[in-house]
């Protein structure tokens, strides 16, 4: 076995340049816990034409596995929720559903917990188990306890936590449902997407207690919710950055495909458009959508001409909104009961009034009933999601 501490040390030190790391004991843990016993048997690359290679430490060169395992970069672990490298035949599609998130991001994370010693932590989605033997490291193995529903990623996890000298509780099965009984518990991270921050983990944290979540529909619209527990069962807080994590599986969506043309052909009504919709493509205005219209999907697509074409459609809500290019303006055709682009025309418009703020303004608020989302004091820029 190679010995990586030079590796560890170097990545230790790049991510507390780069302020990932502020403590001493998480930088003791990067520096401690070998990232490569949590990547077997291997992790597929970007390949190029949404192709991935697998790379198989097997069959590696040592020195090239170790390189590719520190980098700071996230690493595909398994596609289409079942396929690793050691059984791919060459490159392949498919669907990343499991990765060793970027170490900074993990670091960050685990640092905007605010740990103490002592601290019972539920993390939801081990995937590899770096960042419980992480947690693991800082806290005690009997202080951590991580869910994941993929059983054959827990089993991996599993081999590679005792290989690390580890054995921490973890549980093979829904985190967002049914969670072990520790309760309860001080600390709450996922590394997995939510669509809603289920109230069973609110119910199940200490008062105090902090929850740390990736909340969002759309793939580029989610941000990282910290929240603290109250003692009358509530959760508020802010969200602290963008992320962008792959959502629970019990909470994905199934994509819209086929002809789209036959779910656009009937409009009830046509405007010209006061927002672009290009302006999606930004990180801010696109979290703001999922606020606006928490239900649709945004698809992008070029007709015959190469003209670009924005839909909204929200399956749930039978509606949707068909966005054209009117030379150097934009029409909004919508159908169904709700207005989607009305909606979110006055979520970017009340967002621009109050100056564009960042997502750190975000605020929300939980519920059993509820979540709450606002930006200052607008009316246009407070969202009320009920939870079912």
């Amino acid at each position: 076995m190679i010995d990586t501490s030079s590796e560890r040390q170097d990545l230790a030190d790049q991510l507390e340049a780069a302020g990932a790391i502020r403590t001493p004991a998480w930088q003791k843990a990067v520096e401690s816990i070998p990232r490569e016993l949590f990547l077997a048997p291997g992790v597929f690359v970007p390949a190029g034409a949404g192709l991935w290679r697998p790379v198989v430490a097997a069959d590696t060169d040592p020195a090239e596995w170790i390189r590719t395992v520190y980098t700071n970069e996230s690493l595909v672990t398994q596609l289409d929720n079942h396929l690793t490298a050691d059984q791919a035949q060459g490159s392949v599609e498919g669907i990343p559903t499991s990765s060793s998130t970027v170490p900074a991001l993990v670091l960050e994370m685990i640092e905007e917990l605010e740990v103490d010693d002592g601290h019972q932590v539920l993390e939801i989605g081990t995937g590899t188990g770096y960042s419980a033997a992480l947690m693991c490291h800082r806290l005690g193995e009997d202080n951590v306890t991580t869910i994941e529903v993929d059983p054959g990623v827990a089993a991996r996890a599993d081999a590679a936590l005792e290989s690390a000298g580890i054995s921490t509780w973890t549980v093979t099965g829904d985190g967002l449902l049914g969670l072990p009984r520790r309760a309860p518990y001080d600390r709450v991270i996922a590394t997995c997407g939510v669509r809603r921050i289920p109230y069973t983990w609110i119910r199940q944290t200490r008062p105090g207690g902090v929850i740390l979540a990736t909340v969002g529909t759309l793939a580029t619209g989610t941000g990282l919710a910290k929240l603290t527990v109250r003692e009358d069962g509530t959760a508020d807080g802010r969200f602290i950055a963008h992320t962008n994590f792959m959502l629970a599986r019990s909470q994905a969506t199934t994509p819209i495909a086929g002809d789209l043309s036959s779910r656009v052909a009937y409009a009830d009504s046509e405007r010209r458009s006061l927002v672009a919709p290009t302006d999606l493509d930004e990180l801010m205005p696109a979290f703001l959508v999922q606020l606006a219209a928490p239900t649709a999907q945004v698809l992008r697509v070029r007709d015959s001409h190469g003209e670009l074409r924005v839909h909204l459609f929200d399956p749930d809500r039978e509606s949707f909104a068909e966005l054209l290019p009117d030379g150097d303006e934009w029409r909004v055709r919508q159908g169904g009961p709700v207005r989607l682009w009305d909606d979110v025309e006055r979520a970017l418009l009340g967002w621009a009034a109050e100056g564009r703020p960042d997502i750190t303004e975000v605020r929300l608020h939980v519920t059993e009933r509820s979540h709450t989302y606002l930006i200052g004091n607008s009316p246009d820029l407070r969202w009320v999601h009920p939870l079912h």
